[in-house]
């Protein structure tokens, strides 16, 4: 009975041991299998255009394919809760943008919170929305658009990407502060909506900018304004609705998140990996191709930075007035 017991000790100090280490192992030679990246958007759309680009950067530089997957719905919150409820070893990523930051006050039945369920791990770049309008719509200007809008009180819809995300809050927010009446229309990504637009059944979108501007170059669209306080760098001709609106302000972010659990060492590697890809020249061009400021961040810089969004437009919300059950 003694042997007995002593080999049965034995076996789980071994075996405890063995548990302890295999994570911290594992993590050790990260990435050693392909990694997906779960983002909230349809293919075609700003953020499925700014995940690929980065995607394969890592792909080229970590030695394994990091695979975007769109999974669409409900504001981003779908590929959320997959990413939440994924194991936390780092092998499934989560695209973070402000619809993040937005849901955990618009939405009231999540089941999840985005703070306490997921370990920030690096941030991309910032970038604006802009404010497009079919080429049908007759204002060409900001203060003309206002000017219409109140004329015609409840006859403009506005396109988004869905609730929560930056795309509707920009636009609630521009009700606000301007007392124009326009009706929601939201959408599982920008990339269905323009359609739409171009043809004038919805006439406008406050859309993130990488592919807002991709539909006004191609003359599809019309631009009026952008959300930064200031004009972008990356088109200086287009006023910032700020001039025309005082105090109007929606900048976005872009980052990666994790699983709460995912080891240190794993956030480490990704985080290393994302700051080394912002000062490649190739990839920042392409990066400011679409419209984005590149801004890498420590994991905690990132953490504030989605803490404080979330503060901001838990204020916005409830300002609004708007709520999704």
């Amino acid at each position: 009975m003694l042997r007995i017991l002593r080999n049965s000790v034995f076996g789980i100090i071994v075996l405890s041991t063995l548990f302890a280490f295999t994570p911290r192992a594992s993590a050790a030679d990260y990435p050693n299998r392909p990694v997906h990246w779960l983002i909230g958007f349809s293919a075609g759309g700003p953020v499925d255009i700014v995940a690929r680009i980065m995607a394969q950067w890592l792909s080229d530089h970590l030695g394994q394919q990091f695979i975007v997957e769109n999974r669409t719905g409900s504001g981003g919150n779908i590929a959320a809760a997959a990413a939440i409820n994924a194991p936390a070893d780092g092998y499934t990523l989560l695209f973070v943008a402000p619809n993040n930051a937005i849901s955990t006050s618009l939405y009231k039945k999540l089941p999840f919170d985005f703070l306490r369920d997921t370990v920030p791990v690096a941030s991309i770049m910032q970038l604006t929305n802009m404010l497009v309008v079919s080429n049908a719509f007759p204002a060409k200007t900001v203060q003309e658009f206002v000017d219409y809008c109140k004329a015609n009180p409840g006859k403009i819809s506005f396109a988004s990407s869905g609730n929560g995300t930056s795309v509707h809050m920009s636009a609630e927010l521009f009700k606000v502060m301007t007392k124009c009446d326009m009706v929601h229309v939201p959408y599982r990504g920008s990339a269905i909506a323009f359609p739409d637009i171009i043809s004038n059944k919805v006439q406008l979108i406050f859309d993130n900018l990488p592919s807002a501007l991709e539909q006004v170059k191609g003359g599809n669209v019309r631009a009026l304004g952008v959300t930064s306080p200031q004009r972008w760098p990356s088109v200086p001709d287009v006023p910032a609705i700020a001039e025309t609106v005082p105090g109007f302000e929606s900048v976005g972010f872009y980052g990666i998140s994790a699983p709460k659990g995912t080891p240190p060492e794993v956030i480490e590697t990704l985080n290393k990996a994302v700051g080394e890809a912002l000062k490649d020249p190739k990839l920042v061009a392409r990066l400011t191709e679409v419209g984005g400021l590149p801004k890498p961040m420590t994991p905690a810089e990132f953490g504030k930075l989605v803490t404080d969004e979330t503060e901001k437009w838990r204020k916005v919300v409830e300002f609004a007035g708007v709520s999704v059950d």
